[in-house]
């Protein structure tokens, strides 16, 4: 299991927060997403053999979010 950290500006609202939880928490291999509203933070546990952070910065962006 490997844990991963960004930061996302859009992540001030509860829409926001629920958007990044769905879709990361929809992604085969993400085994946990805690979302820190005060800095944007963004904590991802996931199983390195099924995902890597790369494609869930991938996501993320795709996704119209921005990552500091």
């Amino acid at each position: 299991m490997n844990e991963t950290t960004f930061f996302l500006k859009e992540t001030a609202t509860d829409q926001s927060i629920i958007n990044v939880e769905h879709i990361l928490a929809g992604m085969k291999g993400i085994e946990k997403v805690s979302v820190d509203t005060t800095d944007g933070e963004v904590k991802v546990e996931f199983d390195h053999t099924k995902i890597s952070r790369e494609r869930i910065a991938i996501t993320l962006q795709q996704h119209n979010f921005n990552i500091q």
